[in-house]
């Protein structure tokens, strides 16, 4: 590994001396020791991975932002619970911060629930970093490699290497192609998944089955297969959120900004007026420095500061199709990084199920972006072009788009280029915006924004940026084999209709589902299913169980049923109707948890009802697979 970091850096090197650079290359990761942390690391684990570890109630948390008045005010305020601003949190508060967080919908309920599922570091940039001897691309793309080892380390339970498949149709993109992965590998050094390689068509056939080998004019060759991630994203999300409040931060979602606090002078940023979305009280918060990390709707909260602030958003719009699992094998993904009209396609494995994608248009900034069908129709017209399985609309199990917020830095004498990397910047005092950016770079883009704000405060952080030691809540202790433990001490006792408690056994589709969503709590959601006669699964065909609800509610902060048919759970990405059937279960179960009485739990079921239309997966599209009884 040390021989490819020093090739790498090689790499980098002739790269920058071609555009007359320096050579400036990412340092190795760097322990909490090198920060003076050590000691507050091992707190920090203890608070949020210890066996008593439980989120502090929502009420507590509203409570903790409340009592921020102008005398005691937060180091750092939040607004937007995605990826970036959960980070941001989590940075901020493993730092030694008074933080505070809020999202106006659930934690990854925009564009961070709606991603690739990949984390890369962006092959095709590394392809235009050569072609144009761009060295900021190259520098884009080390980074990411770095920080795509990282996401994987701190939530390994969420985050795998997938291997992906490249067809390559003639000789000479055998060896472009071979060679372009290559530097890939070479790029990532030590923080590479796994080595590149070629496969002849006779492998190619056995790996991935459904590839065809003829098509229009051409015929395969053979295929290169390369390393990146995968991960669960929203449940990711929601690990974040959480390990940031077990960590001490007050978060808080369905809670609105409806305004910002100015100081006496109207030039200073220093809280936020606040709208709790499940009831409708409304209260103040003060905090130092505010953090704007709304990401699509980032210019929304920059314009309460300053009615004339310049957009910088450019927003993208990618839809993804989710399809039955006999598109592709398991463990094995195909991308093809250049169709017929120039765009990359792709087929991922992903939860059982198959997702393709993608398009990149633009697209106006909506709370509920939805797929057109003219979108789905070009990613299923992509597909086919590359495999031998009849390629149906009525196989769309789902369909959603997400809205990509590209980022234009508003303080950059040059505005012109749209930029791919992410943009931190202070153009109101008091107001600090992080936007752009993907998700593989989520902790070091928290990195920054937390910079940016204690030097806009003059903070005093106990520390430096603590979160390359910190392990999400369930990444700490798990192994690919916990799920055993499951399957070999747990029963799933299930309600009959006659009131009957019957038992049932924890079979290891169960078992593994549980183990990688909840990693090493997976165990109190277990004992639910167990204790509890919460043991059913809720659709067929998935493994999803009805404890899940009960953790869910009592422990992620799951306030309503949207909440977990789409980012607690995932059937809502995965197949609508049996999201669909899920609901009435689901309602019942998180009624009994939170109180609600028969007016909500109606308004409950109507308004998911009408989130799951904006799914766009075609009504015949059923899919049984008979694996999960």
């Amino acid at each position: 590994m040390t021989r490819l970091r020093k090739i790498g850096t090689a790499v980098g090197a002739a790269i920058a001396t071609a555009c007359g650079g320096a050579v400036i290359l990412y340092e190795p990761a760097i322990s909490a020791s090198d920060h003076g942390g050590g000691s507050r690391v091992d707190a920090i684990r203890q608070r949020v991975h210890g066996p008593d570890a439980v989120v502090p109630s929502r009420e507590a948390q509203q409570s903790a932002l409340m009592a921020a008045g102008k005398g005691s005010p937060l180091d750092v305020l939040v607004i937007g619970g995605g990826a970036t601003g959960a980070g941001t949190c989590l940075d901020a508060v493993t730092r030694g911060l008074r933080v505070g967080l809020v999202e106006r919908e659930d934690f990854a309920s925009g564009t961070s629930s709606r991603s690739t599922k990949l984390l890369h570091g962006g092959v095709r940039y590394l392809e235009k970093a050569f072609l144009k001897l761009d060295y900021g691309q190259f520098k884009l793309v080390l980074h990411a490699l770095e920080e795509r080892k990282q996401v994987i380390e701190n939530a390994p339970h969420l985050c795998h290497a997938l291997p992906c498949m490249t067809p390559c149709f003639s000789w000479f993109e055998i060896v472009y192609y071979w060679a372009g992965l290559k530097v890939y590998d070479l790029v990532a050094g030590r923080q590479i998944l796994h080595l590149s390689r070629y496969y002849s068509l006779k492998q190619s056939a056995e790996l991935f089955p459904t590839l065809a080998r003829e098509g229009e004019d051409r015929s395969l060759k053979g295929t290169v297969v390369y390393y990146d991630g995968q991960m669960n994203d929203a449940r990711l999300n929601v690990g974040l959120a959480c390990t940031a409040a077990l960590a001490g931060a007050a978060v808080l979602n369905h809670a609105e900004v409806i305004d910002l606090l100015k100081d006496d002078s109207g030039k200073r940023v220093i809280g936020a007026r606040i709208r709790n979305n499940l009831t409708g009280e409304e209260f103040e918060t003060y905090a130092k420095v505010v953090v704007n990390a709304a990401g699509p709707f980032c210019d929304g909260v920059r314009k309460m500061a300053n009615v004339k602030a310049q957009e910088m958003i450019a927003p993208s719009s990618g839809v993804h199709i989710t399809l039955p699992d006999y598109y592709s094998p398991e463990g094995m993904g195909l991308i093809v990084p250049k169709t017929k009209d120039g765009r990359v396609v792709f087929m991922l494995p992903w939860l059982g199920r198959t997702v393709a994608g993608t398009t990149d248009s633009s697209t106006k900034i909506t709370y509920l972006p939805e797929p057109h069908e003219d979108e789905i129709g070009f990613i299923l017209d992509a597909i086919s072009d590359y495999l031998n399985v009849k390629v149906r609309r009525s196989d769309v199990l789902s369909a959603w788009s997400g809205i990509r917020p590209l980022a234009v830095d508003p303080t950059a004498k040059n505005t012109e280029s749209i930029s791919r990397d992410h943009v931190v910047c202070e153009d109101f005092p008091g107001l600090v915006t992080i936007t752009g950016g993907k998700w593989t770079t989520y902790r070091s883009m928290a990195e920054d924004a937390v910079d940016a704000a204690i030097k806009s405060g003059n903070l005093n952080p106990s520390s430096g940026c603590l979160t390359r030691c910190v392990r999400i809540v369930g990444g700490e202790g798990w192994e690919p084999s916990s799920f055993t433990v499951l399957a070999q001490q747990y029963k799933r006792m299930k309600s009959t209709h006659g009131g009957k408690v019957v038992p049932g056994l924890m079979d290891s589709a169960a078992a593994k589902h549980l183990s990688h969503a909840y990693g090493s709590v997976a165990e109190r959601v277990a004992a639910i299913a167990q204790n509890e006669g919460l043991g059913k699964r809720l659709a067929h065909g998935y493994p999803y169980l009805e404890a899940e609800v009960a953790y869910c509610a009592r422990h992620e902060y799951c306030e309503s049923a949207i909440d977990f048919i789409a980012r607690r759970t995932r059937l809502a990405f995965l197949e609508t109707d049996a999201a669909g059937r899920a609901l009435p279960r689901v309602v019942e179960i998180l009624a009994n948890e939170h109180k609600w009485d028969q007016s909500r739990k109606k308004e409950e079921l109507k308004t998911a009802t009408e989130f799951l239309q904006t799914f766009k997966a075609s009504k015949n599209a059923q899919f049984h697979d008979g694996k999960h009884k």
